[in-house]
């Protein structure tokens, strides 16, 4: 007859003389037992991940006992942080200059001038007069108005102040024309 065949070891079965010299080696029950408790283990972990998982999605993220990116923060302080992370704060101070604009040059100058656009990489702050009196009285003003908007709004907000005199009228285009003609400019030169 053929000799016993040695009996290989069961995957996770703790390998001879891998336990501590004097030990007694574990049998088939204590292997169960452990084997099960790491069982429960890794279930009990998966459980938590996706129980974790399904809060996540149907409340959404929740912060614990300490402050994180996610509480709630006061709306001003929140567009606080939005206009210095996108670089706006001067865009957002001249914004505000165009609804201050009566506090900031005073009662007379603001019932006929106002500040029609802002560009910010010039630093030139457009105003409409509704008179051309008005926008040469602005021109000479122009310089502490300067100074004033840049004390409020801050050094090198504004550089120059362009001045622009009334709209012209529509032009009417009246029953008496040339064909092709471009208006008054069109007979000089």
């Amino acid at each position: 007859m053929s000799e016993p065949a040695e009996h290989s070891p069961k995957p996770g079965a703790p390998k001879p003389g891998s336990a501590e010299p004097g030990a007694p080696e574990p049998t088939g029950a204590d292997l169960a037992r452990s084997a099960l408790r790491a069982a429960r283990a890794q279930a009990r972990q998966r459980g938590e991940q996706v129980r974790e998982k399904r809060e996540a999605k149907r409340h959404g993220l929740r912060s614990g006992a300490r402050s994180d990116g996610r509480d709630p923060v006061p709306l001003g302080a929140a567009l606080n942080r939005l206009l210095t992370e996108r670089g706006w704060e001067s865009s957002a101070a001249v914004g505000g200059v165009m609804g201050r604009w009566p506090q900031i040059v005073g009662p007379d100058i603001a019932a006929h001038c106002h500040p029609s656009s802002y560009d910010e990489a010039a630093a030139v702050l457009t105003v409409q007069c509704d008179s051309t009196a008005w926008a040469t009285q602005l021109r000479w003003l122009a310089r502490q108005l300067v100074a004033r908007l840049n004390h409020e709004l801050g050094h090198g907000t504004v550089k120059t102040i362009k001045v622009l005199g009334p709209a012209a009228p529509a032009r009417g285009y009246g029953r008496l024309r040339a064909p092709g003609s471009k208006g008054p400019g069109d007979t000089w030169g």
